[in-house]
This record gives C-alpha cells, sequence and structure tokens, in this order.
C-alpha cells in the first residue's frame, strides 16, 4: 500500500488510489468528503525535484494555468474543480473521467480505426476551439491527455500542468520538457507556441492513433526534434 493512500487532503479529499502518472505527476482518484463525490487529483511530483525558492513559483503558476483551465467550458474538457497544495507541493483537483486514455488503447490495440480516430479528432479540435476562444493554448496535445470514457464521451485533459510544462524552466535536470514526438516545428526551434502549435501536435496525435506509432519517432529524443523540423512523415499504411 502506497504511504500516500488514505490521506486527506484540504481536509476534504480522501486519497484511494494511484490511477496515472507521467513525467510532471501521479493522478490518484479521491473521495470529496463534502460533495460526497468521486474526483480525480493530480500531484505534481516535479516540486520534489525543484530548489525550495522555486516551489512558490510552481505553486503560483499551478494556481493560474489551473484557473485559465477553468475559464474553458466546454463538454470535451476535463473540469477543474480546485487547486491545493499539501507537503509542499501543488495538487489538482479534477472530474474523475471512467475509462482510459487514446494513449493506452492504442497500446492495448495497436491501433484505432480511422472512424473513432475522426470522431475522437473531432471532439478534441472542439476542445482547442474553445480553449484558444479563451485565450488558452494546451502545449501538451497528445495521446495520453486525451480520454476515452465509458460512456463514449472524448475529453481533453492536463490544460493547466501543459502550460507550466511549456513555459517553466523549473525540470528534472537533464529531463526533455514536453512531449518531444507532438512539438510542432517552430517549438522544436525554441520560439513561442500558438494556437497552431496545439494543431500540429492534435494532427500527429491521429497520425498515432491510426497507425500505432508516432509519424516522427526516431532513436532518441534529439533524433526525433530533428526529424520533426526536416523530414516528412512516415507514408500512412492504416489511414483509409
Amino acid at each position: 500500500m502506497n504511504q500516500m493512500q488514505g490521506q486527506l487532503l484540504a481536509g476534504r479529499y480522501r486519497l484511494a488510489d494511484a490511477i496515472g502518472s507521467g513525467g510532471m505527476g501521479r493522478v490518484w482518484r479521491a473521495h470529496d468528503e463534502v460533495l460526497h463525490r468521486a474526483v480525480a487529483i493530480k500531484e505534481l511530483t516535479a516540486a520534489l525535484y525543484v530548489a525550495e525558492s522555486d516551489q512558490a513559483v510552481l505553486l503560483a503558476r499551478t494556481r493560474a494555468e489551473a484557473r485559465a483551465a477553468a475559464r474553458i467550458n466546454h463538454s470535451a474538457v476535463v473540469t477543474v474543480h480546485d487547486v491545493l497544495e499539501h507537503d509542499g507541493r501543488p495538487w489538482i483537483v479534477m472530474e474523475l473521467v471512467e475509462g482510459q486514455s487514446l494513449a493506452d488503447a492504442v497500446k492495448e490495440r495497436g491501433r484505432v480505426e480511422p472512424a473513432e480516430a475522426a470522431r475522437v479528432g473531432l471532439w478534441v479540435l472542439r476542445a482547442l476551439c474553445a480553449a484558444h476562444a479563451a485565450g488558452v493554448l494546451h502545449r501538451d496535445v497528445k495521446p495520453g491527455n486525451v480520454l476515452l470514457s465509458q460512456d463514449g464521451r472524448v475529453l481533453l485533459t492536463d490544460f493547466g500542468i501543459a502550460q507550466i510544462e511549456g513555459d517553466t524552466t523549473i525540470t528534472r535536470t537533464g529531463e526533455v520538457v514536453g512531449s518531444v514526438d507532438y512539438l510542432a516545428p517552430e517549438r522544436v526551434r525554441g520560439h513561442d507556441p500558438g494556437p497552431s502549435s496545439d494543431l500540429w501536435a492534435l494532427g500527429a496525435t491521429l497520425y498515432t492513433a491510426v497507425e500505432g506509432l508516432s509519424p516522427f519517432r526516431r532513436t532518441s529524443p534529439l533524433t526525433t526534434m530533428q526529424a520533426v523540423v526536416d523530414e516528412e512523415p512516415r507514408e500512412t499504411r492504416h489511414a483509409g
């Protein structure tokens, strides 16, 4: 049993079990003991690896970007409920989506059918349009951030956390910031992202869904980024 299981956060959220993890943190299933509902809570474990002087900056950015994500009112965007601090690191309380990520679906099945990928892509595009209209960039659109719920919904998650990954230098030493397989060429070149960067990432995400591998994946992050800038994507075999 993980030592965090059963802990009560902010006098309200009881941690149950870890249901996912990534470069910036771990996702927990939890119970809101005030509203008596299940929620998901993102624990930003990156805070464990930053200097104490940077932790306040990380918390402030988490709050700011979670507020930005909360401005996006769309059924295809995971709802942000709360932001809190516990054990010196930020936690983001979100809507719990029962299901799996697109990344998990591809891993499980090898690939998804083009018609299903098109449906998923349409909902993610709607989510991005709503976000961009609210002045929010995602910056980390990838299969792992696209959720497929058991009731058939498609939702985009990790808006606030993605902003932190895109903007801050507060990362683990030697860790590549962002998901290089889905970075637009302008981002690889070090330019500021824009809405088009999110759309590029969506295209790469749908390619991965249909083909079972990302369009520019090479043997290392560096060679992958070089391919993004200099090469055409691999020819599709299953696009239909």
